[in-house]
């Protein structure tokens, strides 16, 4: 008798069934199977294997119209991904795990955005793949299926509805473009006032420095002349007492004063003779 062998391959995984019923989960390798008689009257058991992908795998759920929670008809299409994490039950417990995990996730994906608005929707569409793994996650787990994320691919709208967004869009691009240009006005306009007060305080801290050495040297100066003063007293103070003392001193400076004015041919000298000649 011919030996029949069948192999399951590493991303997969196998259910063995004899004469209908489960018998046993393959791990992936080479199995000999027993050949399926031709007689009904043969004896032996009729083997059946079942290969399940293991791998993680993804389906579009494309062009569902739905009404949003403020009464606009959006259409969305919404891709999934998931895979297969419990073979026996994926096989054994519903019809098609794939075509059910479609419809659960169809009508996940309908009752979130039935209770969104349309601007939620715009704004967060993380929403949407959050509700539907919240709404799924056990579902599917209980058929063997783990569902890995479900984001909103397309998001479409009725004509005039898109021309209303692509008006209301523009209007707000201008409109940040307006505010990003006063704000940067704004912060010019500061920056040149405040460059404008610092060079004024510059300034006047120059000229106010300038007004303080200015009095400063004055000051200075005129110390140095009383000081000057001062000293040229004192000098003619103590020539004054010398020559008191001394009356021949002040004959000498008269007799040097007079050699010093001879020197000038311009001078005229006057002395007084009459009073010598009395003498």
């Amino acid at each position: 008798m011919t030996r029949h062998h069948v192999i399951v391959r590493s991303t997969h995984r196998g259910l063995r069934y004899v004469d209908g019923r489960f018998d046993a989960l393959l791990e992936p390798g080479r199995y000999e199977v027993p050949p399926v008689k031709r007689f009904l009257r043969a004896p032996g058991p009729r083997v059946e294997i079942v290969h399940v992908d293991m791998r993680q795998r993804e389906f579009t759920i494309k062009g569902q119209e739905i009404l949003t929670a403020d009464k606009v008809a959006v259409r969305v299409s919404i891709i999934t991904q998931y895979r297969v994490t419990d073979a026996v039950a994926a096989v054994e417990r519903v019809e098609g795990y794939e075509d059910r995990l479609y419809s659960d996730v169809q009508l996940a994906a309908r009752r979130s955005l039935a209770s969104m608005t349309l601007e939620a929707i715009l704004t967060n569409r993380n929403q949407l793949s959050e509700d539907i793994l919240r709404d799924v996650e056990s579902i599917a787990t209980g058929y063997g299926v783990e569902i890995l994320r479900a984001d909103v691919k397309d998001l479409a709208f009725p004509g005039n509805l898109q021309d209303i967004m692509n008006r209301v869009l523009a209007a707000e691009r201008l409109a940040e473009a307006q505010l990003v240009e006063a704000r940067t006005k704004a912060e010019r306009e500061a920056l040149e006032a405040t460059a404008r007060a610092d060079a004024d305080r510059v300034a006047a801290q120059a000229r106010a420095d300038t007004t303080r050495l200015a009095a400063e040297a004055d000051a200075a100066a005129q110390r140095i002349r009383a000081d000057a003063e001062v000293d040229a007293l004192n000098r003619r103070s103590a020539a004054a007492a010398a020559y008191a003392q001394h009356p021949a001193l002040l004959r000498l400076r008269e007799l040097e004063t007079l050699g010093a004015l001879s020197a000038n041919p311009a001078a005229r000298l006057y002395i007084g003779f009459d009073k010598h000649m009395e003498d």
